[in-house]
Protein backbone atom coordinates (compact mmCIF):
# COMPACT_ATOMS: atom_id res chain seq x y z
CA UNK A 1 0.00 0.00 0.00
CA UNK A 2 1.63 3.19 -1.15
CA UNK A 3 2.35 6.75 1.04
CA UNK A 4 -0.47 8.50 -1.29
CA UNK A 5 -3.21 5.57 -0.28
CA UNK A 6 -2.34 5.53 3.40
CA UNK A 7 -2.96 9.32 3.22
CA UNK A 8 -6.30 8.98 1.61
CA UNK A 9 -7.49 6.74 4.72
CA UNK A 10 -6.20 8.98 6.79
CA UNK A 11 -7.88 12.04 5.35
CA UNK A 12 -11.31 9.94 5.30
CA UNK A 13 -10.86 8.64 9.02
CA UNK A 14 -10.01 12.14 10.26
CA UNK A 15 -12.72 13.77 8.46
CA UNK A 16 -14.83 11.36 10.26
CA UNK A 17 -13.46 12.30 13.59
CA UNK A 18 -14.46 15.91 13.27
CA UNK A 19 -17.60 14.51 12.41
CA UNK A 20 -18.41 12.31 15.31
CA UNK A 21 -16.31 14.35 18.39
CA UNK A 22 -18.91 16.99 18.38
CA UNK A 23 -21.31 14.42 19.66
CA UNK A 24 -18.86 14.30 22.73
CA UNK A 25 -19.20 16.87 25.46
CA UNK A 26 -15.50 16.10 26.75
CA UNK A 27 -12.28 16.13 25.38
CA UNK A 28 -11.52 12.74 27.01
CA UNK A 29 -14.68 11.54 25.32
CA UNK A 30 -14.01 12.34 22.06
CA UNK A 31 -10.42 10.75 21.89
CA UNK A 32 -12.12 7.64 23.36
CA UNK A 33 -14.61 7.18 20.71
CA UNK A 34 -11.78 7.21 18.08
CA UNK A 35 -9.84 4.80 19.53
CA UNK A 36 -13.02 2.57 19.88
CA UNK A 37 -14.08 3.64 16.26
CA UNK A 38 -9.94 2.35 15.30
CA UNK A 39 -10.50 -0.49 17.63
CA UNK A 40 -13.36 -2.02 15.38
CA UNK A 41 -10.91 -0.95 12.06
CA UNK A 42 -8.26 -2.85 13.54
CA UNK A 43 -7.08 -5.89 12.46
CA UNK A 44 -7.62 -7.58 15.83
CA UNK A 45 -9.42 -11.22 15.55
CA UNK A 46 -11.51 -10.79 19.01
CA UNK A 47 -12.55 -6.74 19.33
CA UNK A 48 -13.43 -6.39 22.73
CA UNK A 49 -12.72 -3.55 25.90
CA UNK A 50 -9.65 -5.70 26.58
CA UNK A 51 -8.37 -6.21 23.17
CA UNK A 52 -8.85 -2.83 21.75
CA UNK A 53 -7.69 -0.86 24.94
CA UNK A 54 -4.34 -3.17 24.16
CA UNK A 55 -4.46 -2.20 20.62
CA UNK A 56 -4.97 1.47 21.90
CA UNK A 57 -1.80 1.65 23.83
CA UNK A 58 -3.91 1.33 27.17
CA UNK A 59 -2.60 -0.70 29.72
CA UNK A 60 -6.62 -1.57 31.18
CA UNK A 61 -10.05 -1.34 29.58
CA UNK A 62 -11.98 0.96 31.82
CA UNK A 63 -12.11 3.84 30.08
CA UNK A 64 -13.69 2.67 26.99
CA UNK A 65 -16.23 0.45 29.39
CA UNK A 66 -16.76 3.83 30.86
CA UNK A 67 -17.55 5.22 27.77
CA UNK A 68 -20.15 2.63 26.29
CA UNK A 69 -21.85 1.90 29.64
CA UNK A 70 -22.00 5.46 31.64
CA UNK A 71 -20.22 8.70 29.82
CA UNK A 72 -23.16 10.74 28.46
CA UNK A 73 -23.80 10.76 24.68
CA UNK A 74 -26.24 9.70 22.35
CA UNK A 75 -26.43 6.69 20.10
CA UNK A 76 -29.80 8.09 18.66
CA UNK A 77 -27.73 10.68 17.21
CA UNK A 78 -24.85 8.43 16.16
CA UNK A 79 -27.23 6.34 14.29
CA UNK A 80 -28.67 9.53 12.66
CA UNK A 81 -24.82 10.37 11.76
CA UNK A 82 -24.13 6.92 10.34
CA UNK A 83 -27.18 7.64 8.10
CA UNK A 84 -26.27 10.80 6.40
CA UNK A 85 -22.75 9.43 6.26
CA UNK A 86 -23.51 6.54 3.76
CA UNK A 87 -26.20 8.41 1.85
CA UNK A 88 -23.68 11.22 1.11
CA UNK A 89 -21.50 8.39 -0.65
CA UNK A 90 -24.23 5.89 -1.60
CA UNK A 91 -27.02 7.16 -2.13
CA UNK A 92 -28.83 6.14 -5.12
CA UNK A 93 -32.87 6.94 -6.14
CA UNK A 94 -33.35 3.33 -6.89
CA UNK A 95 -31.72 2.26 -3.80
CA UNK A 96 -33.20 -0.70 -1.67
CA UNK A 97 -34.37 -0.74 2.19
CA UNK A 98 -33.26 -4.32 3.80
CA UNK A 99 -34.64 -5.91 6.89
CA UNK A 100 -33.77 -8.51 8.41
CA UNK A 101 -32.99 -9.67 12.31
CA UNK A 102 -29.43 -10.95 13.27
CA UNK A 103 -28.86 -13.35 16.36
CA UNK A 104 -25.93 -12.55 18.83
CA UNK A 105 -25.35 -15.75 21.42
CA UNK A 106 -24.69 -14.87 24.86
CA UNK A 107 -24.40 -17.01 28.32
CA UNK A 108 -26.00 -16.09 30.90
CA UNK A 109 -29.30 -13.83 31.85
CA UNK A 110 -28.35 -10.75 32.76
CA UNK A 111 -27.89 -8.65 29.12
CA UNK A 112 -30.76 -6.93 27.98
CA UNK A 113 -33.21 -8.61 26.17
CA UNK A 114 -31.06 -12.17 26.12
CA UNK A 115 -33.05 -15.50 26.65
CA UNK A 116 -33.43 -18.79 24.70
CA UNK A 117 -34.71 -18.23 21.54
CA UNK A 118 -34.79 -19.22 17.86
CA UNK A 119 -32.54 -17.43 16.10
CA UNK A 120 -31.74 -17.90 12.20
CA UNK A 121 -28.03 -16.39 12.23
CA UNK A 122 -27.41 -19.26 15.02
CA UNK A 123 -29.58 -21.58 13.16
CA UNK A 124 -31.30 -23.41 16.56
CA UNK A 125 -33.13 -22.21 19.77
CA UNK A 126 -30.16 -21.01 21.82
CA UNK A 127 -29.15 -18.05 24.73
CA UNK A 128 -28.76 -15.21 22.58
CA UNK A 129 -29.77 -11.41 22.24
CA UNK A 130 -32.07 -10.53 18.51
CA UNK A 131 -31.07 -7.49 16.56
CA UNK A 132 -33.57 -5.82 14.14
CA UNK A 133 -31.45 -4.57 11.39
CA UNK A 134 -32.13 -2.18 8.81
CA UNK A 135 -29.56 -2.13 5.67
CA UNK A 136 -29.51 0.37 2.37
CA UNK A 137 -28.32 -1.43 -0.96
CA UNK A 138 -28.01 0.67 -4.10
CA UNK A 139 -27.52 -0.54 -7.40
CA UNK A 140 -23.67 -0.10 -8.03
CA UNK A 141 -23.23 -2.80 -5.44
CA UNK A 142 -22.86 -0.48 -2.02
CA UNK A 143 -24.48 -2.13 0.97
CA UNK A 144 -24.38 -0.51 4.26
CA UNK A 145 -26.72 -0.93 8.04
CA UNK A 146 -28.18 1.99 8.77
CA UNK A 147 -30.71 1.50 11.22
CA UNK A 148 -30.97 -0.86 14.69
CA UNK A 149 -33.12 -2.35 17.31
CA UNK A 150 -32.69 -4.71 20.14
CA UNK A 151 -35.71 -6.64 20.70
CA UNK A 152 -37.12 -7.52 24.09
CA UNK A 153 -39.05 -10.29 24.70
CA UNK A 154 -42.31 -9.61 25.52
CA UNK A 155 -42.78 -11.96 28.57
CA UNK A 156 -39.26 -12.58 29.86
CA UNK A 157 -38.72 -8.56 29.41
CA UNK A 158 -40.88 -6.39 28.23
CA UNK A 159 -42.63 -6.61 31.31
CA UNK A 160 -40.29 -8.17 33.92
CA UNK A 161 -39.66 -3.86 35.77
CA UNK A 162 -37.25 -5.21 38.12
CA UNK A 163 -35.06 -7.17 35.22
CA UNK A 164 -35.41 -3.85 33.04
CA UNK A 165 -34.04 -1.73 35.68
CA UNK A 166 -31.09 -3.80 36.35
CA UNK A 167 -30.09 -3.71 32.46
CA UNK A 168 -30.59 -0.04 32.26
CA UNK A 169 -33.74 -0.06 30.09
CA UNK A 170 -35.66 3.34 30.37
CA UNK A 171 -39.27 2.77 31.22
CA UNK A 172 -40.64 4.47 28.19
CA UNK A 173 -39.45 1.38 26.28
CA UNK A 174 -42.45 -0.65 25.67
CA UNK A 175 -42.80 -4.06 23.95
CA UNK A 176 -42.84 -3.89 20.13
CA UNK A 177 -42.41 -6.88 17.38
CA UNK A 178 -39.98 -7.07 15.15
CA UNK A 179 -42.46 -6.05 12.33
CA UNK A 180 -43.32 -2.82 14.74
CA UNK A 181 -39.40 -2.10 15.09
CA UNK A 182 -38.63 -2.31 11.07
CA UNK A 183 -41.72 -0.16 10.25
CA UNK A 184 -40.57 2.46 13.19
CA UNK A 185 -36.87 2.05 10.96
CA UNK A 186 -38.62 2.77 7.75
CA UNK A 187 -40.42 5.92 8.96
CA UNK A 188 -36.81 7.30 10.14
CA UNK A 189 -35.55 6.64 7.25
CA UNK A 190 -38.38 8.37 5.04
CA UNK A 191 -37.81 11.35 7.60
CA UNK A 192 -33.74 11.72 7.13
CA UNK A 193 -35.20 11.88 3.20
CA UNK A 194 -33.34 8.32 2.33
CA UNK A 195 -33.70 7.61 -1.17
CA UNK A 196 -35.36 3.89 -1.99
CA UNK A 197 -37.40 2.65 -5.08
CA UNK A 198 -38.33 -0.59 -2.93
CA UNK A 199 -38.68 -2.41 0.65
CA UNK A 200 -37.72 -5.94 0.62
CA UNK A 201 -37.80 -8.29 3.20
CA UNK A 202 -38.23 -12.22 4.47
CA UNK A 203 -40.91 -14.24 5.35
CA UNK A 204 -41.08 -13.01 9.23
CA UNK A 205 -42.44 -9.92 7.54
CA UNK A 206 -43.59 -10.32 4.35
CA UNK A 207 -46.78 -12.28 6.65
CA UNK A 208 -47.15 -9.93 8.65
CA UNK A 209 -50.20 -7.49 7.21
CA UNK A 210 -49.96 -4.34 9.75
CA UNK A 211 -46.46 -3.83 7.76
CA UNK A 212 -47.87 -4.37 4.64
CA UNK A 213 -50.56 -2.04 5.44
CA UNK A 214 -48.43 0.38 6.10
CA UNK A 215 -46.40 0.21 3.21
CA UNK A 216 -48.92 0.46 0.82
CA UNK A 217 -50.55 3.58 2.74
CA UNK A 218 -46.98 5.39 2.25
CA UNK A 219 -47.23 4.45 -1.41
CA UNK A 220 -43.83 2.38 -1.00
CA UNK A 221 -43.16 -0.42 -3.65
CA UNK A 222 -41.92 -4.01 -1.76
CA UNK A 223 -41.35 -7.26 -2.35
CA UNK A 224 -41.41 -9.51 0.62
CA UNK A 225 -40.92 -13.25 0.72
CA UNK A 226 -44.08 -15.36 2.21
CA UNK A 227 -45.31 -18.82 2.57
CA UNK A 228 -47.17 -21.06 0.71
CA UNK A 229 -50.26 -21.13 2.99
CA UNK A 230 -50.57 -16.96 2.08
CA UNK A 231 -54.36 -16.17 1.58
CA UNK A 232 -54.68 -13.63 -1.45
CA UNK A 233 -57.33 -11.84 -3.05
CA UNK A 234 -56.94 -11.74 -6.62
CA UNK A 235 -58.86 -10.29 -10.07
CA UNK A 236 -59.07 -12.61 -12.79
CA UNK A 237 -57.08 -15.23 -11.47
CA UNK A 238 -59.79 -17.05 -9.28
CA UNK A 239 -63.07 -18.25 -9.85
CA UNK A 240 -64.23 -15.79 -6.67
CA UNK A 241 -62.03 -12.74 -6.30
CA UNK A 242 -63.74 -11.95 -3.25
CA UNK A 243 -62.49 -14.97 -1.36
CA UNK A 244 -59.17 -15.69 0.34
CA UNK A 245 -57.06 -18.17 -1.39
CA UNK A 246 -54.28 -19.86 -0.56
CA UNK A 247 -50.77 -18.88 -2.66
CA UNK A 248 -49.75 -22.06 -3.78
CA UNK A 249 -53.00 -23.21 -4.66
CA UNK A 250 -53.09 -20.44 -7.41
CA UNK A 251 -49.46 -21.40 -8.16
CA UNK A 252 -50.34 -24.80 -9.59
CA UNK A 253 -52.46 -23.57 -12.03
CA UNK A 254 -49.86 -21.81 -13.24
CA UNK A 255 -48.84 -23.24 -16.96
CA UNK A 256 -45.05 -24.11 -18.28
CA UNK A 257 -45.45 -21.14 -20.75
CA UNK A 258 -46.19 -18.41 -17.62
CA UNK A 259 -42.17 -18.67 -16.42
CA UNK A 260 -39.51 -17.97 -17.71
CA UNK A 261 -35.79 -18.15 -16.54
CA UNK A 262 -33.36 -15.08 -14.95
CA UNK A 263 -31.06 -14.60 -12.52
CA UNK A 264 -31.86 -12.39 -9.77
CA UNK A 265 -27.78 -11.53 -8.98
CA UNK A 266 -24.37 -13.58 -8.36
CA UNK A 267 -23.47 -15.98 -5.29
CA UNK A 268 -20.86 -18.25 -3.95
CA UNK A 269 -21.07 -20.41 -7.00
CA UNK A 270 -21.95 -17.85 -9.43
CA UNK A 271 -25.29 -16.29 -10.81
CA UNK A 272 -28.60 -17.49 -8.69
CA UNK A 273 -30.96 -18.23 -11.90
CA UNK A 274 -34.36 -19.55 -11.54
CA UNK A 275 -37.70 -19.76 -13.21
CA UNK A 276 -40.13 -16.82 -12.69
CA UNK A 277 -44.08 -16.35 -13.22
CA UNK A 278 -46.32 -13.56 -11.58
CA UNK A 279 -50.04 -13.60 -10.55
CA UNK A 280 -51.61 -10.60 -11.25
CA UNK A 281 -53.28 -9.04 -7.56
CA UNK A 282 -55.46 -6.02 -6.82
CA UNK A 283 -54.42 -2.31 -6.30
CA UNK A 284 -51.06 -2.98 -7.32
CA UNK A 285 -50.37 -6.02 -5.67
CA UNK A 286 -48.71 -9.23 -7.35
CA UNK A 287 -47.52 -12.58 -6.60
CA UNK A 288 -44.32 -13.75 -7.46
CA UNK A 289 -43.21 -17.35 -8.30
CA UNK A 290 -39.96 -18.55 -8.09
CA UNK A 291 -38.85 -22.45 -9.02
CA UNK A 292 -35.85 -23.80 -8.19
CA UNK A 293 -34.22 -25.50 -11.89
CA UNK A 294 -32.73 -28.01 -9.81
CA UNK A 295 -35.60 -29.74 -8.12
CA UNK A 296 -38.71 -27.91 -8.66
CA UNK A 297 -39.38 -26.42 -5.18
CA UNK A 298 -41.22 -22.99 -5.48
CA UNK A 299 -41.16 -19.78 -2.93
CA UNK A 300 -43.49 -16.92 -2.80
CA UNK A 301 -43.23 -13.06 -2.78
CA UNK A 302 -45.62 -10.97 -1.94
CA UNK A 303 -44.94 -7.89 -3.78
CA UNK A 304 -46.59 -4.48 -4.00
CA UNK A 305 -45.83 -2.76 -7.22
CA UNK A 306 -47.61 0.34 -8.28
CA UNK A 307 -45.47 1.67 -10.50
CA UNK A 308 -46.17 -1.10 -12.79
CA UNK A 309 -42.32 -2.11 -12.64
CA UNK A 310 -41.59 -5.28 -15.24
CA UNK A 311 -41.09 -8.61 -13.59
CA UNK A 312 -36.84 -8.26 -14.37
CA UNK A 313 -36.89 -5.49 -12.19
CA UNK A 314 -39.14 -7.36 -9.54
CA UNK A 315 -36.57 -10.26 -10.03
CA UNK A 316 -33.92 -8.07 -9.73
CA UNK A 317 -35.32 -6.58 -6.39
CA UNK A 318 -35.81 -10.16 -4.89
CA UNK A 319 -32.26 -10.55 -5.10
CA UNK A 320 -31.20 -7.46 -3.68
CA UNK A 321 -32.61 -8.72 0.36
CA UNK A 322 -28.98 -10.90 0.45
CA UNK A 323 -26.90 -7.87 0.82
CA UNK A 324 -28.25 -7.30 4.42
CA UNK A 325 -26.51 -11.25 4.91
CA UNK A 326 -23.32 -9.92 3.30
CA UNK A 327 -23.68 -6.90 5.61
CA UNK A 328 -23.79 -8.23 8.93
CA UNK A 329 -21.19 -10.92 7.85
CA UNK A 330 -18.93 -7.91 6.99
CA UNK A 331 -19.75 -6.46 10.37
CA UNK A 332 -19.04 -9.42 12.48
CA UNK A 333 -16.02 -10.58 10.65
CA UNK A 334 -14.39 -6.79 10.33
CA UNK A 335 -16.09 -4.46 12.73
CA UNK A 336 -16.72 -6.35 15.77
CA UNK A 337 -20.44 -5.94 15.31
CA UNK A 338 -20.79 -9.15 17.57
CA UNK A 339 -17.84 -8.60 19.98
CA UNK A 340 -18.69 -6.81 22.55
CA UNK A 341 -19.28 -7.91 26.33
CA UNK A 342 -21.74 -5.41 27.50
CA UNK A 343 -24.90 -5.91 29.25
CA UNK A 344 -27.07 -2.45 29.55
CA UNK A 345 -29.86 -1.87 27.11
CA UNK A 346 -27.76 1.60 26.37
CA UNK A 347 -24.28 0.32 25.43
CA UNK A 348 -25.29 -2.34 23.24
CA UNK A 349 -27.00 0.59 20.83
CA UNK A 350 -23.73 2.34 21.63
CA UNK A 351 -21.75 -0.41 20.74
CA UNK A 352 -23.43 -1.57 17.45
CA UNK A 353 -24.13 1.72 16.03
CA UNK A 354 -20.14 2.36 16.16
CA UNK A 355 -19.90 -0.88 14.23
CA UNK A 356 -22.13 0.07 12.20
CA UNK A 357 -20.07 3.57 11.69
CA UNK A 358 -17.18 1.12 11.12
CA UNK A 359 -18.77 -0.91 8.79
CA UNK A 360 -19.67 2.13 6.44
CA UNK A 361 -16.54 4.01 6.79
CA UNK A 362 -15.27 0.07 5.45
CA UNK A 363 -17.46 0.72 2.46
CA UNK A 364 -16.40 3.72 1.22
CA UNK A 365 -12.71 3.09 1.28
CA UNK A 366 -13.75 -0.28 -0.69
CA UNK A 367 -13.08 1.85 -3.66
CA UNK A 368 -9.87 1.75 -2.96
CA UNK A 369 -8.43 -1.07 -4.87
CA UNK A 370 -5.26 -2.15 -3.12
CA UNK A 371 -5.49 -5.79 -1.50
CA UNK A 372 -4.47 -5.88 2.57
CA UNK A 373 -4.99 -1.80 2.38
CA UNK A 374 -7.36 -2.06 5.67
CA UNK A 375 -4.70 -4.51 7.43
CA UNK A 376 -1.51 -2.41 6.75
CA UNK A 377 -3.78 0.71 7.24
CA UNK A 378 -5.30 -0.17 10.78
CA UNK A 379 -2.03 -1.41 11.57
CA UNK A 380 0.07 0.90 10.92
CA UNK A 381 -2.24 3.70 12.46
CA UNK A 382 -2.56 1.34 15.67
CA UNK A 383 1.72 1.45 15.96
CA UNK A 384 1.48 4.98 15.26
CA UNK A 385 -0.73 5.62 18.25
CA UNK A 386 0.74 3.73 20.60
CA UNK A 387 -0.34 4.89 24.15
CA UNK A 388 -1.57 8.62 23.26
CA UNK A 389 -5.41 9.24 22.69
CA UNK A 390 -6.32 10.12 19.51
Amino acid sequence: MSPADLAVWDREFAALGERITPLFYRPESQGHALQYLRGLLSPLQRKNGWTMAEFAGEKEPKALQRFLNLTPWSAALMRDLVCDYAMERFADPRGVLIADPTGFAKKGTKSAGVQRQYSGTLGRVDNCQIGSFLAYANRRGDRVLIDRELYLPKDSWAVDFERRREAGIPDEVVFRTRPQQVQAMIERAVAAGVPFSWFVADEEFGQNRILRRYLEAEDIAYCMAVPKSTDVNTAGISTNPDTPTRLDNLASHLRPGDFSRRACGIGAKGFRTYDWAVIAGRDGRQYVVRRSIADGELAYFHCYNPRGESLSELVAVIGLRWPVEECFEAAKQQAGLDNYQVRKYDAWYRHITLSMLALAFLAAMARTPQKGALRTWAAGAGRERGGSRP
